[in-house]
């Protein structure tokens, strides 16, 4: 059974939003990539725009969704992120872009209606 982890970002204070998408889809994407190969299934960035096109401050950036084939996998692949030379590497570019104490994490319970 899938396994969807999904964390809210806030970008750092200074930051503009264009500034933010393209450090992240260029630089902290790649980061991802290596630590979630070989364990996550799939690795989406979702950048939030506001409908109402409002410039406002939001509470967050981005919702991330990784998806792991099942609980056990997704067990190791944090406990293998959790080394420190790779914990190292992920909160030291962590820090250029994101705010660090706005980060929330969750596993996805999902439940979905079948619409006509």
């Amino acid at each position: 059974m899938t396994v969807t982890v999904l964390t809210l970002l806030k970008r750092r204070e200074g930051m503009t939003k264009a500034d933010f998408i393209a450090y992240y889809e260029s630089r902290h994407r790649l980061i991802g990539e290596k630590v979630l190969s070989g364990w996550a299934t799939r690795y989406v960035r979702r950048h939030l725009h506001p409908l109402d096109g409002q410039t406002l401050d939001h509470d967050y950036d981005v919702v991330l969704e990784i998806d792991f084939p099942d609980q056990q996998t997704c067990d190791a692949c944090f406990a293998a992120m959790a080394s420190p030379a790779v914990m190292n590497e992920i909160v030291a570019d962590e820090e250029r872009l994101f705010d660090r104490t706005r980060m929330r994490t969750y596993r996805i319970e999902e439940h979905a209606s079948v619409l006509p």
